[in-house]
Formats: C-alpha cells, structure tokens, sequence
C-alpha cells in the first residue's frame, strides 16, 4: 500500500531557570517531547554539550531510531522468509563527528544485531533478511551516513 505518512509531536524546553537564555551556562538543555495518547518523553542535549546524561538525547534518539526500525523490518523480512525468529537484541553503535564550527554530524550507525532463529536450517535465510530489512527500513534510507551490519545468527539448539 502506498500512501503518505505524517507525524506530529511537541518539544518542549523546559530549561528555564528564571533568566532564560541569557548565558550559555545560565539555562538547562531540558526538553519534555510529547505525542497525544503516548508517555512524555524527557530529554535534553548530551552531556558534553552541557545536558543532563540522565535523559534522552537526540544523538540516542536516532541511534534507537535506526535499530528500532531495522528490527521491526527484519523481522517483517524474517516472515516473509519463513524464518522464525526467537530472540533480537540490537548494541547499536554510532560515531558524530564536530566540524569544528558548532555543528557536525553522524558519519556512521553499526547495528549488532544478534538474532536466534528456531532451527539451524534458517540461519542461511536469517542472514540474508537483514539486507532486505535494510532495504525497506524507513529511517536508514532517510539519512546519509551508511548504516551497516554486524549481524549473527544463531540456532536454538536441537
């Protein structure tokens, strides 16, 4: 099915400590983001650009982003497949580089998928479905860094 998607949410800085942005070090990087009928989310900028380490950041953000959506594809691709998947867990890695100006940008996310399929006779198709789940995963094909694999796949045993 073919269609356009919208999404919407608020942010909202909740950093003010009564003199508003009137120093770089005078006000806190909190933000709560919020959609209707969902948990508010509290966040803030990095620890090193001054946020609180507690809350989410929007570095974290896209890195569960971008694991959150190839899990979801791969296990829609494992489907397709006829595999059957038991467990995933994802340590997703990324690396944003300053450019020395204020800004900067991610250069690469690493997923470490490590998945366990119900019978070793799946493991060869299991392999195979992550690159169709990187494929159809929205979030990778809307940044320009490369997202890569590290996958492995094993069986229960029996």
């Amino acid at each position: 099915m073919l269609g356009e998607h919208r999404y919407a949410l608020r942010s909202r800085w909740t950093g003010n400590r009564g003199t508003g942005t009137s120093g770089y070090r005078d006000y806190d990087r909190s933000v709560t983001i919020s959609i209707d009928g969902k948990p508010d989310l509290a966040a803030s900028s990095d620890r090193p650009f001054r946020g609180d380490g507690a809350k989410w950041n929007p570095e974290d953000l896209l890195l569960a982003a971008l694991s959150e959506c190839h899990l979801l594809s791969y296990l829609h691709a494992c489907v397709q497949a006829g595999v059957v998947v038991v467990s995933y867990d994802d340590e997703a890695t990324g690396v944003m580089t300053e450019d020395g100006r204020g800004g900067g940008a991610f250069t690469e996310v690493t997923l470490h998928p490590r998945v366990v399929v119900a019978a070793a006779s799946m493991i060869a198709a299991a392999e195979a479905a992550h690159a169709q789940a990187h494929e159809w995963c929205f979030i990778a094909n809307s940044v320009n860094f490369p997202v890569r694999h590290d996958a492995v796949v094993t069986a229960l045993p029996g």
